[in-house]
């Protein structure tokens, strides 16, 4: 598609891998809502060119059923976003062969049903339907007790500089604090890794992707964002997928560098 001004414009930090396949889940989700959309970054902006709106997607998005497939198994059961989305099966946690469960983060006694549920929530207020959506930090509740706080995946890369207590002193989790999420960032990663995915390193739970300039659709962001197709690729980035607790179940995505300061 030839470049036209964006619909929709997203401010974004590209070396928090969070945030860009929080981009890429944002560019499905308009797809499977206006079929055709495409989309580029632009500097500290992801844009999408599509028949809609942020404001409409959002709309979509809040009262779209999420359904858990397996329901005796709320930690690792695949998901169902039904409604106007075709409907879009996200799983991809449970993956071996394609290597997605190196990328899952969550462990233990977390549910990832749950948390899903939680997030999406948190991005029903209107008042994050933004181009600052990304940067909505909130504390998230659960969806069965509004008085219990959620933790997220820990895809936001801002949660992992923190999140061990060697970094800070104690445990934040231990003493149950209450702390700030990135609710869109942690719901739309999650919908993006189904389709994209990055490219494991040499090294254990290490990881490269690639952005672009161009407008592109989503069935072609895979290789873009993988770096095959380096005509349209225009930065790469490395990241660790790494353990954030003590006990080495729990991970998080850090923050990532460029591939030209690896």
């Amino acid at each position: 598609m030839q470049r036209v001004d964006p619909s929709i414009r997203i401010n974004v930090d590209c070396t928090n891998p969070g945030q860009f396949f929080a981009c890429c889940g944002l560019l499905e989700l308009a797809d499977r809502l206006w079929p055709g959309a495409e989309g580029w970054f632009e500097q500290t902006e992801f844009c999408i060119v599509c028949d809609g709106t942020l404001r409409e997607l959002m709309k979509e998005i809040s009262d779209v059923e999420i359904e858990s497939l397996k329901p005796d198994d709320r930690k690792t059961s695949p998901l169902r976003i039904a409604g106007p989305f075709v409907p879009l099966r996200v799983d991809w946690w449970n993956d071996l062969q394609g290597k997605g469960k190196d990328l899952k983060v969550w462990a233990g006694s977390m549910e990832g049903v749950r948390i899903t549920l939680a997030m999406r929530n948190a991005i029903r207020q209107e008042e994050c339907w933004n181009g600052n959506i990304l940067n909505y930090g909130v504390v998230v509740y659960s969806p069965e007790d509004s008085r219990k706080k959620v933790e997220p995946f820990y895809f936001d890369a801002r949660r992992a500089l923190n999140a061990h207590s060697r970094d800070v002193g104690f445990s934040p989790n231990s003493l149950s604090l209450k702390t700030t999420a990135y609710p869109a960032v942690e719901f739309f990663c999650l919908v993006g890794l189904q389709r994209i995915r990055p490219v494991p390193t040499k090294q254990p739970q290490v990881f490269d992707y690639f952005t672009w300039s161009r407008s592109i659709p989503v069935n072609i962001v895979p290789a873009v964002a993988s770096g095959l197709i380096s005509s349209i690729v225009s930065h790469g980035y490395r990241f660790q997928n790494w353990f954030r607790t003590g006990q080495r179940k729990h991970k998080a995505f850090r923050p990532a560098i460029p591939l030209d300061q690896a």
